[in-house]
């Protein structure tokens, strides 16, 4: 991937309401909306090397990833619960980061302003990560390292997604705590099936992981099924990883401290100090939690049935032949 490969995008709403100190605007990439400062890192990150010990937990936005990373990092570490305690994003690194939050500009004008190593130049950190690395991404498959796609190197992946409609209003509150996003839900869902989300179209992430879903090194996982029984899901991670299945006592509390009420309070997962980051200079003004309901079907009580009738008929017109299906 090149920078030729972007094309800005100009849109009303992104330009108005999703543009900031740490957000200069949007591309298209492969038609895939992505923050500006991609087009600068598209070749590191096309480069990466990568190694067949990884892990790469992937995903769209909101759709269950925090969830996947705790549950691999602690099957990779021997159920390490003291080791768990450190951040989530210095465990296991949010490869985006760096694109995402361009920071470069508020470091300029605020000494004190001082993001963490992995926040910084979170591709450097990836690469200079303690092997086995463990690494999370938003991107496409079509968007991963060369040396994946190619089948050069063929590290773990995990693939995690949600029904889409959830996703949605999630991804919006998502949007407003984290990302700087001052406009309406209304508006956001024209973003989301407009595909003009950050990663979005949301199907195209999606089916892009399924169509490749049969190779060895491949496992997908929906949000719905880790809901409905944990247990199940932790067993099918170990198998994947060719990692001992906990015995009773361990699975009892490996199982309690992934479980929601105990990961919204976890300070390692939820992403409270970034909140308050954000606050401290003034990039967000939003007042929520990252993790809010971790429910099936809330987007019931928040989203329009106009909507709803739109999407479900662009989910029905982009994976016709697939065989996806949300729950």
């Amino acid at each position: 991937m090149s920078k030729t490969d972007c094309t800005q995008i100009s849109d009303d709403i992104l330009d108005k309401k999703w543009v900031n100190t740490f957000r200069k605007g949007y591309v298209s990439v492969k038609g895939v909306t992505l923050p500006l400062r991609y087009k600068d890192l598209a070749e590191d990150i096309e480069n990466l090397e990568v190694y067949d010990d990884d892990v790469w937990v992937c995903s769209f936005p909101k759709t269950g990833t925090t969830w996947t990373q705790e549950i691999v990092w602690l099957l990779c570490n021997n159920l390490d619960y003291e080791g768990a305690k450190e951040n989530i994003g210095s465990r296991f690194p949010f490869l985006d980061f760096s694109f995402l939050f361009d920071y470069r500009d508020n470091m300029i004008k605020n000494s004190e302003f001082q993001p963490l190593d992995f926040q910084i130049d979170s591709l450097k950190y990836v690469a200079e990560l303690k092997r086995p690395r463990l690494i999370k991404t938003h991107l496409p498959y079509f968007l991963l390292p060369r040396q994946i796609r190619e089948g050069i190197k063929k590290p773990k992946i995990i693939y995690v997604f949600r029904n889409p409609k959830d996703t949605c209003n999630s991804y919006y509150h998502h949007s407003l705590l984290l990302e700087g996003f001052t406009g309406s839900l209304e508006e956001f869902c024209k973003l989301f099936l407009e595909g003009k989300v950050p990663f979005g179209p949301y199907w195209t992430n999606v089916i892009s992981f399924w169509e490749n879903r049969n190779k060895s090194n491949i496992l997908i996982l929906r949000f719905e099924d880790l809901k409905r029984d944990l247990r199940k899901v932790v067993e099918t991670v170990c198998t994947f990883l060719k990692k001992s299945i906990p015995n009773e006592e361990q699975m009892k509390k490996f199982l309690e401290h992934l479980s929601f009420e105990k990961m919204k309070t976890n300070t390692s997962l939820n992403y409270e100090d970034v909140v308050a980051f954000n606050k401290k200079f003034d990039l967000i003004q939003f007042e929520g939690s990252f993790m809010r309901g971790g429910k099936v079907g809330g987007y019931k009580e928040a989203l329009s049935q106009e909507f709803l009738n739109k999407l479900d008929s662009l989910i029905k017109k982009a994976t016709e032949g697939t065989a996806i299906s949300f729950d």
